[in-house]
């Protein structure tokens, strides 16, 4: 679990819009893309996030 003042910090480096946690994963609602996070650690790239529906 990422911690919440981080998660308050971090943000879409596509859409520059806020991130959610859910699962293992940081959410952006508005570029509908999914980051994975590893080791606790969040991989906010582009070309490693996953499209959502």
């Amino acid at each position: 679990m990422i911690d919440e003042a981080l998660l308050k910090l971090l943000v879409c480096p596509k859409s520059k819009a806020p991130l959610k946690q859910v699962g293992d994963e940081l959410v952006c609602e508005t570029s509908g893309l999914a980051y994975p996070i590893n080791d606790g650690i969040p991989v906010l790239l582009i070309e490693e996030a996953r499209k959502i529906s």
